[in-house]
């Protein structure tokens, strides 16, 4: 299993709804599940918070809090067999490691966002697109969401 160094991190963004509008904050260390949920939990607020994390150009992951509901989705299963997150991302969710052989498909919750406006057949699709890089994928999701232009812009910054 390769280890990504923390510098071929794309992208670790928080994002949470209050008071009508979207908020968006950097996170400091994408490959840290538990540390993200833990702060997720501390974010949240009626909308719960969400975490958009692109690794080295190969995947993303989103998990949401809302609650005590914790759902976490997974661009490509098949990263797990050469990223050490995408492999404790399958652990945490308690699901099987895939073969050398299997298709990249995506994991876990897809329908984190349903209540937000993306259903299971957008994020589908949008984890097939092969011609978008993962912070290309997370733009798409948080134009869609309604937060776009404040997640350009903490990019930018």
């Amino acid at each position: 299993m390769t280890q990504v160094p923390i510098d071929d991190i794309d992208l670790a963004v928080a994002a949470w709804h209050e008071d009508g509008r979207w908020s968006v904050a950097l996170l400091p260390d994408a490959q840290d599940l538990p540390g993200i949920i833990d702060r997720l939990k501390k974010q949240q607020t009626n909308g719960g918070a969400i975490a958009l994390l692109a690794i080295d150009e190969e995947f993303f992951i989103l998990i949401r809090v809302l609650g005590s509901h914790i759902k976490m989705l997974l661009s490509d299963a098949t990263c797990a067999l050469d990223y050490e997150v995408a492999a404790e991302f399958l652990e945490l969710c308690d699901l099987d490691s895939p073969q050398e052989d299997d298709e990249p498909l995506p994991v876990g919750h897809l329908d984190i966002l349903a209540d937000l406006g993306m259903n299971q057949m957008d994020i589908a699709t949008l984890c097939d697109d092969a011609e978008l890089f993962p912070d290309e994928q997370l733009e798409a999701i948080a134009g869609r969401l309604g937060f776009g232009d404040q997640f350009m812009q903490l990019l930018e910054s």
